[in-house]
């Protein structure tokens, strides 16, 4: 049986072929099909990235959408248990639509977690390590989130027989769920992905460098228990986040990879 021709010319064809990297079948007339190769990958963007971004959206969106339908200004820590009522009376179209606009928001950070723990893996020296401090961190800012939009929810059921010190309570579970220990929790999930995303060139210097200060902020955010002015770090802490959130999943989201044959030998 001879390939395109007799002895060592035919054998010399066939190694050129493969050095190409196309792939040889022989049919039974004893004649040389040759197929080009398909790409061993192609476009790798994951749209799971969205989700990052479209959490901050839709946080940002509660709060801004319930300041603007709210008639009187939210209930700063530390006010009365009067002010915090009349609040949640006068305004609580404007509760709901935040409480709502919440719900959605933590189910996109759940599944932005989600897609971060799959580029942790990728990680090149601690992928287990760093995988599972994405899903504890996530998790764990998640459920802090939940937690105080629960909280706040039970508020804007009118309910006559509640004592001051009830509302009051309930009111600063709102405020530590969703301040001090989301802080925490998103602080470390902060960090976690940025070394992630940095590490599988998701993320340059700059960001990076982002990642730092809001983690930093985050972390810091306890700190508001004993000096109220680092309260600040509450939302530059969060909204820090949600800006890094957006730049790795927008990139993660429009990710390609050149197509690359299969080398045959």
């Amino acid at each position: 049986m001879t390939l395109t021709g007799e002895g060592g010319s035919g054998k010399t064809w066939l190694a050129a072929q493969l050095c190409a990297g196309t792939r040889s079948s022989i049919r039974k007339d004893d004649t040389m099909i040759t197929k080009a190769p398909a790409p061993s990958s192609t476009a790798i963007g994951d749209v799971g990235g969205l989700a990052g971004p479209a959490a901050g959206l839709l946080f940002t969106t509660a709060i801004a959408g319930a300041g603007r339908l709210a008639k009187d200004p939210f209930p700063a820590p530390g006010s009365s248990a009067e002010v915090i009522r009349t609040y949640y009376r006068r305004s609580a179209r404007a509760a709901r639509f935040n409480v709502a606009c919440q719900a959605l928001s933590i189910l996109a950070q759940s599944r932005y977690v989600v897609t971060m723990a799959r580029v942790a893996s990728r990680h090149r020296t601690h992928p287990r390590l760093l995988t599972g401090a994405v899903l504890v961190a996530g998790r764990a800012a998640v459920a802090a989130l939940a937690t105080s939009a629960a909280f706040q929810a039970s508020l804007t059921v009118p309910k006559d027989d509640r004592t001051d010190n009830e509302v009051l309570a309930t009111t600063r579970r709102v405020f530590v769920a969703g301040g001090p220990v989301h802080g925490v929790a998103y602080g470390a999930f902060t960090a976690a992905t940025a070394v992630a995303a940095h590490n599988t060139g998701l993320l340059r210097r700059t960001g990076a460098v982002l990642g730092v200060l809001s983690t930093t902020a985050n972390l810091v955010t306890p700190a508001y228990f004993r000096w109220e002015p680092t309260g600040w770090l509450i939302p530059i802490g969060r909204f820090s986040g949600y800006i890094l959130s957006a730049v790795i999943g927008v990139r993660l989201a429009t990710k390609r990879t050149r197509p690359t044959f299969a080398q045959h030998s």
